[in-house]
């Protein structure tokens, strides 16, 4: 399976150094020395990690025959990709990857479906998770344990208890009733109570893996 693990962005010096926007939990392993990388555009790989370092919280890597800074403005932009097994997971057992994560449906702790998880954001404070609602809106899900406390891989689902307000109620549930703000209301109390890291590109998934805090 190919996963991203980073997108290179601008040049650092003169001796082919690049700045990489990490889209994996795991940047030793999938980005260390030694690593070989696929990229898209594919005419830029594949690229072979030489050595890297973290400078100002960024972290910078030199790629062989990478010699200076022209051949490094060169790649920005470009995304890089890893061969991972599809059956292999995180060390850590509230971690995630995010090809495990995405897919799967996103319920309350009483079944009621809420939506598909389709994406998951990796933020410098935390993670959220996209769930697509079956009108087609998105909501945005803090992955922590208090409001995501299940992650059923063997049943394919997510089990979220959202805080009021999270999880606005659909208008088809809304038109249901003689007042939508007592029916929102209604809605809320009911439902009141998250590796990898994927960033897609083409039938790529990210490698950023989620984890609850």
């Amino acid at each position: 399976m190919q996963l991203v693990v980073g997108r290179i962005g601008r040049a650092h010096g003169i001796r082919g150094d690049v700045s990489v926007e990490v889209r994996t939990d795991e940047p030793e392993l999938r980005l260390g020395p030694g690593a070989v990388l696929l990229t898209d555009p594919a005419s830029a790989g594949p690229l072979t990690v030489e050595s890297g370092k973290v400078h100002s919280g960024r972290l910078l890597i030199r790629f062989a025959g990478v010699k200076d800074r022209n051949a490094a403005e060169a790649l920005r932009g470009t995304m890089l990709i890893a061969e991972v097994d599809p059956e292999e997971s995180p060390d850590d057992p509230d971690e995630y990857y995010d090809h495990q994560l995405i897919g799967l449906d996103v319920v309350l702790t009483d079944g009621t479906l809420i939506g598909e998880l389709s994406e998951v954001v990796h933020l410098p404070y935390q993670d959220l998770l996209t769930v697509t609602r079956p009108d087609g809106s998105e909501v945005l899900v803090p992955f922590v344990e208090q409001i995501v406390p299940t992650i059923d891989l063997e049943n394919q689902r997510a089990v979220i208890t959202p805080p009021a307000g999270l999880i606005e109620p659909l208008e088809s549930e809304t038109d249901a009733g003689a007042s939508p703000v007592s029916e929102a209301s209604s809605v809320s109390e009911a439902s009141s109570v998250s590796e990898a890291s994927s960033v897609s590109e083409g039938d790529e998934e990210s490698a950023g893996g989620a984890g609850r805090e």
